[in-house]
């Protein structure tokens, strides 16, 4: 629901003004590290994350999308927490978006999260959430061919809407033979009646269709497990030099290559207990 923000990142400025916000005329709109972790041990990683660059002279703003299946009152700590962090760490305002496939999830979504005491409000975080509500499932092929992105959207948001099959045989002569958008809508619905009949509509509007579903499936899973252990490795390796920095130990651009260049989650768990105590930044490397 999040990632294919990633492939149209301009879909972001069409689809926000959807929750009754104006989105603002912009220079650009680019994906910014999703990780979020702090020194301590707590991981903590939003879904996607860009970076708005406005006409104007202030830097413009940071949009965090988060795709939630279910009302989860944990999310309320993890929310707020990653606006905070992106303020402080950027200098730039953030804004929630929360993309939701039903309308009780949507409707928990939107409420106001307000942390503080009954007598004071110390922060409030207004989620803007994109849901059936809002987004209309587009079923016109003429519509459905100005805007690919959007009609897939708007098919991965409807998905639980009870004319889904309808809806999908509607835009499949627009996004069966686009291979990308088609691989969107074959992951992002659920296992079902809805995929199946998908799969037996790419068979004939996608080339090349036999093992479409399975391969593609197994293919996007690995690479989405080869980026999670990718970004484990990269925020472990930062962890590490943000220590030694906050310590004030010098970091040799020796030092700092061979700290980033490695990929052994054990060897840089090693690393990172020897920086709270070592002298020097070669202190990590002793007896290696």
């Amino acid at each position: 629901m999040h990632r294919i923000f990633r492939d149209a990142p301009d879909l972001l400025a069409r689809l926000v003004p959807e929750t009754g916000v104006k989105f603002p005329e912009y220079s650009s709109i680019e994906p910014l590290d999703t990780d979020l972790t702090e020194i301590r041990p707590l991981e903590r990683r939003v879904d996607s994350f860009f970076r708005v660059r406005t006409a104007g002279d202030e830097g413009g703003f940071l949009l965090a999308v988060e795709s939630q299946t279910k009302p989860d009152p944990e999310k309320h700590n993890s929310w707020t927490y990653y606006m905070a962090h992106m303020y402080a760490k950027y200098r730039l305002p953030p804004i929630l978006v929360v993309v939701c496939r039903d309308k009780k999830t949507a409707a928990w979504a939107e409420e106001p999260i307000r942390i503080g005491c009954s007598f004071h409000t110390s922060m409030e975080v207004f989620p803007l959430v994109l849901g059936p509500i809002g987004v209309r499932p587009i079923t016109d092929p003429e519509e459905a061919a100005k805007d690919p992105a959007l009609t897939t959207f708007s098919v991965l948001i409807n998905a639980k809407d009870p004319g889904i099959l309808a809806i999908l045989d509607a835009v499949a002569p627009v996004l069966g033979p686009d291979a990308k958008w088609a691989e969107y809508i074959e992951v992002g619905l659920d296992d079902g009646p809805a995929r199946d009949h998908w799969r037996k509509l790419m068979a004939v509007y996608t080339p090349n269709f036999p093992g479409f579903g399975s391969v593609m499936e197994e293919t996007w899973i690995q690479v989405h497990s080869d980026g999670e252990a990718k970004g484990k490795v990269e925020g472990k390796a930062e962890d590490i030099l943000r220590v030694l920095e906050v310590r004030g130990i010098e970091v040799s651009d020796a030092v700092r290559e061979r700290v980033m260049a490695c990929g052994d989650l054990e060897v840089l768990g090693t690393w990172f207990d020897r920086s709270l105590t070592v002298e020097t930044a070669e202190g990590l490397f002793a007896g290696e």
